[in-house]
């Protein structure tokens, strides 16, 4: 995700607890949805893709975040 701000991210994610926080949780739904995907039928589709909703969002947050402070 986002190798263009691969140290940046680095930096951040051992300065920043609020960016290290959403960043976590990006990639716990990231894991979720994957073994869920592996694991389910169908009927587990509306779920999975409110997850994957609820992950763009946070990916979204993170790279706003990212914009921020690569411009500081």
């Amino acid at each position: 995700m986002f190798p263009e701000y691969r140290d940046l991210i680095t930096r951040l994610k051992t300065t920043d607890h609020h960016f290290t926080r959403l960043f976590d949780q990006h990639n716990q739904l990231d894991q979720k949805i994957r073994n869920m995907e592996a694991q389910t039928g169908p009927s587990a589709h509306l779920e999975i893709e409110a997850l994957k909703k609820q992950k763009l969002r946070l990916k979204d947050e993170l790279y706003v975040w990212l914009k921020k402070a690569s411009e500081a």
